[in-house]
């Protein structure tokens, strides 16, 4: 051990901590004043910086600038401020060793009880499109230092980082100081605080490279969630930072999301924002019950789509997870509301909508965030470590042509306009559908789906056996390649008009000639969409 070590019995152990010095320096000035008043008020002397100085001297509390302690001017733009031995070792001195509490006096130096910081805003700068020069300004140097020393010294200072604290520091204040339990929660938010934003900037500076040699993720805990996947297992709610998914949705009404209603709450959206149109997806166990877009001439589109992805499989969307990818209007509303559903996750609701909604009480109603969007990459946790991969995306503007331009016509004739709109729709619609994946769709909407079967005979014959009578006339979609012809014979059984596969399989020709013998329209995609 390279640091220095003490005999136990020299130490004086601490739990409450009178405040009677504190140090401020924020970036962010939510609920300043009113913990710089009630400290000032406490007869706690305030040190502080730059704006944060002026700003509590403006609203009349007595505030002595940095410059003062250290008898160094901030310079350098600011770069340098408390970068000094009278700012740190009044941090770091650990007055439950009298030996530092003589050396503090010796130096003429006194002890800081309370560090409250928050750091620059790097990752709003980057977000705002900031060139580099004006991002690297950001990049906090005092500010971490500060934090974490303070946060190392806990047994002595109280650092706090976020203005959601302040609360707590002001009330301990008043009750005669912090406690050591308090100060070691505010030391591991802080360090955690300082991880994130350092993972921040270095990925910055990686930016370009799609796989760093170290990939680092940063979240902060959201909520304890009631259990997880079974009601065995605990769980917890994370926010990644700068996130704007599901994680971030505000709920509207209901009961609190479960780990399995974010599951598929996160598999509904994923669905219905693969399409530009109107649509709805309705998921249970992370797989589609019914996906659909409204009819063009449909008076209320959103509404028709629902309508449309519930016609598909009724049975299993009872207790299910719906999607839309537009503001939910009353029509839907009234639809919804006369089936048991989990959670209804949009983009908004209307006010009519909203209010007949929440008399459903066990319906969660999830608004997406208004920057909603998916990531570039998607992480998964394995056994020792993670997989990371470029999100199986859509173009967002894609429409009828802009897919199929790439597609190879291998049996039939070339589909007409309206067959391409229904095999697009299930080229789409199949990638949401865990493999081996089968989707049966007709005017826009799924009429039935085969997922998850360990083979894709068993996906077939699921996707025909649910669509029933509706199978006839209808397109196919398969994610991946049929290994033999029997899969798709299933379908052509049926009365399958077209399919669209990826194509690829050593056996494509055996496929081809079965559809070519039917007479039925089949593309090759030439790439697939597997969903595990």
């Amino acid at each position: 051990m390279s640091g220095p070590s003490h005999d136990p019995s020299l130490y004086n152990h601490r739990d409450v901590v009178p405040v009677r010095r504190a140090l401020i320096s924020v970036s962010d000035k939510t609920g300043l004043l009113d913990l710089a008043g009630a400290l000032s008020a406490a007869g706690v002397e305030l040190v502080s910086t730059g704006s944060t100085a002026q700003t509590i001297r403006d609203a009349g509390h007595a505030v002595k600038d940095v410059s003062e302690v250290t008898g160094f001017p901030e310079s350098l733009d600011g770069r340098v401020k408390t970068l000094h031995p009278s700012v740190h070792a009044g941090i770091l001195a650990d007055l439950r060793l009298q030996a530092h509490a003589d050396q503090l006096d010796e130096l003429g130096i006194q002890a800081f009880d309370l560090v409250v910081v928050n750091l620059y805003p790097f990752r709003e700068t980057v977000a705002s499109g900031a060139a580099d020069a004006d991002v690297i300004e950001q990049i906090d140097i005092g500010g971490p230092a500060m934090v974490r020393a303070s946060a190392k010294n806990h047994p002595n200072v109280a650092i706090v980082v976020s203005p959601a604290r302040y609360g707590e520091i002001m009330e301990a204040v008043a009750k005669g100081g912090t406690s050591l339990e308090q100060r070691r929660s505010l030391a591991a938010e802080a360090f955690a605080h300082t991880a994130a934003y350092d993972a921040a900037v270095s990925a910055w500076f990686v930016r370009d490279e799609k796989f760093p040699d170290t990939y680092a993720v940063s979240a902060q805990r959201g909520s304890i969630l009631r259990y997880g996947e079974n009601s065995h297992q605990e769980a917890a709610l994370y926010l990644e930072q700068g996130g704007h998914g599901i994680a971030q949705s505000t709920l509207l009404g209901g009961k609190e999301m479960s780990y399995n209603n974010f599951v598929d709450a996160d598999a509904a959206v994923r669905a219905a924002y693969d399409f530009i149109n109107p649509a709805v997806a309705i998921i249970k166990h992370a797989n589609p019950c019914g996906i659909a877009v409204g009819r063009d001439k449909a008076v209320d589109q959103i509404a028709s789509a629902h309508r449309l992805a519930h016609e598909c499989d009724p049975v299993s969307a009872f207790g299910g997870v719906i999607a839309a990818n537009r503001t939910v209007t009353l029509k839907m509303a009234e639809q919804v509301s006369e089936v048991f559903t989990e959670v209804l996750v949009a983009p908004g609701f209307e006010p009519d909508a909203l209010t007949l909604l929440k008399t459903k009480k066990n319906l969660r109603l999830l608004q997406l965030p208004e920057d909603f969007g998916r990531e570039p990459q998607e992480i998964r946790q394995i056994s020792g470590g993670f997989l990371v991969q470029d999100a199986d995306l859509f173009d967002s503007g894609s429409r009828v042509g802009a897919l199929i331009s790439e597609w190879q016509l291998v049996s039939g004739d070339a589909a007409d306009e309206e067959t391409l709109v229904d095999l697009e729709f299930a080229w789409k619609a199949c990638r949401s559908v865990k493999s081996n994946a089968i989707l049966l769709a007709h005017n826009g909407a799924s009429v039935g789906v085969g997922m998850g079967q360990v083979n894709r005979v068993d996906s077939c014959h699921l996707a025909v056996n649910r669509a029933g009578d509706r199978a006839a006339g209808s397109v196919a979609a398969s994610d991946a390649f049929f290994p033999f012809a029997d899969g798709l014979e299933v379908l052509l059984a049926a009365g399958i008009k077209a399919v669209v596969q990826p194509g690829g399989s050593v056996r494509d020709e055996e496929v081809i000639a079965a559809a070519q013998k039917a007479g039925v329209t089949m593309y090759f995609t030439g790439e697939r969409h597997f969903f595990h």
